[in-house]
């Protein structure tokens, strides 16, 4: 005799039933439905916060904090080359980049970055701006200067 779908049921032990706390003094977990007496743990909405560890001092205060917020790194930005070939000036500063558009102005310092399939068709300079290895390499080939 085969297998049959309709004939097909889970072992009655497979899934255990839900334990139905505070029905009784004979279901052996009534009264204080296993939460003890008093104290927060006893209370509907009682315990203590993630993190809690008694009263000693927790490990996230123990540790020392690490880490800080660059205020350089809100001033600056990024431009790729294939946008700073669009200012029509042969040269560029930051303020001619803000004036084409090209940065916002909160911006101080900027580096130019490559952009993929661009040549650079004429000789720029650039004044105070920082630029990559290839970037510089593109416009000095093409009669550039970085400053």
């Amino acid at each position: 005799m085969g297998l049959r779908l309709n004939e097909l049921s889970p072992d009655p032990r497979a899934r255990r039933r839900k334990v139905r706390v505070g029905r009784g003094i004979g279901s052996g977990i009534g009264k204080t439905s296993g939460r003890g007496i008093k104290g927060a743990g006893a209370r509907k909405s009682g315990g203590t916060r993630p993190g809690f560890e008694g009263g000693q001092m927790p490990l996230k205060i123990r540790l020392p904090k690490f880490g800080f917020y660059s205020r350089k790194a809100a001033v600056t930005t990024e431009v790729p080359l294939a946008s700073l070939l669009k200012v029509p000036d042969d040269e560029i500063n930051v303020l001619t980049l803000k004036a084409a558009d090209i940065i916002p102005g909160r911006f101080e310092n900027v580096k130019i970055i490559m952009s993929r399939n661009v040549t650079v068709d004429r000789a720029i300079t650039l004044r105070g701006i920082a630029v990559t290895k290839s970037v510089r390499k593109a416009i000095e080939e093409a009669g550039g200067k970085v400053e």
